[in-house]
């Protein structure tokens, strides 16, 4: 008598899942309609929506622009705050090209930093690559491969990373840093409420532009991020047209004579904060995999796009921070009140039309860079609402001698998440991510609440994106042990070691002090409160989880049992339905809601 078959095979259009006291796993094999092959998943999971409500406008360009323009912000440009006005209001631009030269201490060791962080990125992308070959129809990347990678405890990760996911769902300093940036471009003076009022106006253009037509929003982000990579490509060769003397900059090799000076003076703390500058200019390398199911054969396409961004990004990265060192000295890139791009472009064309070029093209890639991120945290929203809702539906058609209860859950409202009428786009988690941007642009004082606020939301990203890779090796035991069929790509075991590092590294460093001391952070209070409060916030809501799941069940006598809701666009979700012990093994339903 053998083990019975894990894999359980539906050839109805919406799959039927049989509830289970036991811990065991069942997996069913479902097929997308974007011309991939069949996906093998835990049964606990979101289903396979057959025919993409989002459409298959998703192309490779689209991938690579995607990706590009997320990890392109307004961050290789900047070197530190600009402060015209910002002296009562302490938001700061992405420091990150003169951040790296302080804290490596040297232009070479910069230059090296910028290669190790392309690696790192490179290693976490063949982690995503092979989750996506797994289960290439399945929209939203963190969402679906976490809830695959951790079936049991059932709902676990749903229920945790779905409320993480809602309540960091915010763009706000990306809005604000565009709003500097139009402000300095009309060289107009700002208060403090007025660049918060120009930052809401910003992101509400955004989402205005993305919210009528899925097929045009795109086309539009592919247009301005094709704007920002040739901003970057020209900077980029206009650096090479310096170094090799055919300007009227002076001397343009002496910061590479002696390219390791200074290395010496650097501090550890220094060189982390460095490292995690140059890792955070690199995010976004995944962006295009919140998009898998509507693109035409996705492993196919993301298997040479997705490396093809990255590499064309790091490479345009270092020859531009060669640019800024050719024209400038490391001393005036670090101590100078304008961008790094603003001083290279001051030093090769003069002041004047140039640099109020500068800032249009910079104003272009901020605002790129929150098209591509709306894009991408959408379907991630989306797919968390598809993954688990709570609702109490005591109906006769469901159970006999039952009653019609309320809803309830992680992500309450199913519709609202999944539905993309009118316009074919998904309009709740656009409303969801202008509602919490607004909030965070309006509500924080300036300062250290909103270094804070933005501190907390990346770290906590950070230590998922350490128990995803981990993941990949647990996922990789689990169908191996179930004779599943091997993903089309597999990254290398080495890749996937220095993943798990890279992802280590990030969670562990921000515990690092400072050494200026324990408040010499980039807040005035204790540096790595926002760690603590991040860990805590992961930590109640397994305490929720705990008692929505697990303990109200066995207080109040009820079990759950998971159903598929079809809604009439073709969408599909998970609805978790109370049931009453004395029905339990009534069969689930399918229930269709128009």
């Amino acid at each position: 008598m053998g083990l019975p078959n894990p894999i359980r095979e539906y050839t109805e259009s919406v799959p039927q899942y049989e509830s289970s006291d036991n811990n065991s796993l069942q997996y069913t094999t479902e097929v997308g309609g974007n011309t991939s092959k069949a996906t093998y998943q835990e049964a606990s999971g979101a289903p396979v929506e057959v025919n993409s409500p989002l459409g298959y406008s998703v192309g490779w360009v689209t991938v690579i622009f995607l990706n590009l323009s997320k990890m392109i912000g307004t961050g290789v440009f900047s070197t530190r705050a600009y402060n015209s006005s910002l002296d009562c209001l302490k938001i700061y631009l992405h420091p990150i090209a003169s951040a790296v030269v302080k804290g490596a201490g040297s232009v070479g060791l910069t230059l090296i930093y910028w290669v190790i962080g392309y690696l790192m990125a490179s290693s976490c992308l063949s982690v995503y690559m092979e989750f996506a070959s797994a289960f290439p129809s399945r929209s939203g990347s963190e969402v679906v491969y976490l809830e695959q990678s951790y079936p049991r405890p059932k709902y676990f990760f749903p229920t945790v990373f779905a409320m993480q996911t809602v309540l960091f769902s915010f763009s706000s300093s990306n809005a604000v840093v565009l709003a500097q940036y139009l402000f300095k471009l009309g060289d107009s003076e700002f208060t403090p409420w007025k660049l918060k009022g120009v930052a809401v106006a910003c992101y509400t253009v955004a989402v205005l532009v993305l919210a009528f037509h899925t097929r045009w929003s795109l086309r539009l982000a592919n247009a301005i991020g094709l704007v920002k990579l040739l901003t970057l490509i020209f900077i980029a060769m206009t650096g090479l047209v310096v170094l090799g003397g055919h300007t009227s900059v002076k001397d343009p090799k002496a910061n590479f004579r002696n390219a390791f000076e200074g290395t010496g003076a650097a501090t550890a703390y220094g060189a982390t904060n460095a490292l995690t500058k140059v890792w955070f200019s690199f995010a976004g390398y995944e962006n295009a995999f919140n998009v898998v199911n509507e693109v035409r054969n996705p492993v196919k396409t993301l298997k040479w796009s997705a490396p093809l961004s990255l590499g064309l990004t790091a490479v345009l990265y270092v020859l531009a921070n060669i640019a800024y060192f050719s024209a400038a000295s490391k001393e005036e890139i670090l101590d100078s009140k304008v961008v790094a791009a603003g001083v290279f472009f001051e030093k090769v064309f003069g002041t004047g039309s140039a640099a109020s070029a500068l800032n249009f093209l910079i104003c272009m890639s901020a605002f790129g860079n929150l098209l591509a991120v709306l894009i991408g945290q959408s379907r991630m929203l989306r797919e968390c609402g598809r993954l688990v809702t709570n609702q109490c539906v005591y109906s006769e058609s469901v159970c006999s001698n039952a009653l019609f209860g309320y809803r309830q859950g992680v992500l309450p409202f199913t519709s609202f998440w999944t539905l993309t009428r009118p316009f074919g786009t998904p309009l709740g988690p656009y409303f969801v991510k202008w509602s919490f941007t607004v909030l965070m642009i309006l509500a924080p004082p300036a300062g250290d609440a909103f270094n804070f606020v933005v501190d907390l939301g990346v770290y906590a990203t950070s230590i998922f994106g350490l128990v995803l890779t981990i993941g990949l090796v647990v996922t990789r035991i689990r169908r191996a042990h179930l004779s599943l069929p091997a993903p089309d790509y597999k990254a290398w075991h080495i890749t996937v070691a220095f993943a798990i590092l890279s992802n280590l590294y990030m969670v562990v460093m921000p515990w690092y002090p400072p050494s200026t001391g324990a408040n010499g952070g980039d807040v005035s209070f204790w540096y790595a409160t926002y760690c603590a409060v991040a860990v805590g916030i992961v930590g109640l809501c397994g305490v929720y989880y705990y008692v929505w799941i697990k303990l109200l069940p066995r207080i109040q006598g009820f079990k759950w049992e998971q159903t598929v809701l079809k809604l009439d666009n073709g969408a599909l979700a998970h609805r978790l339905v109370r049931v009453p012990k004395k029905t339990e093994g009534c069969d689930n339903v399918t229930q269709e809601v128009k």
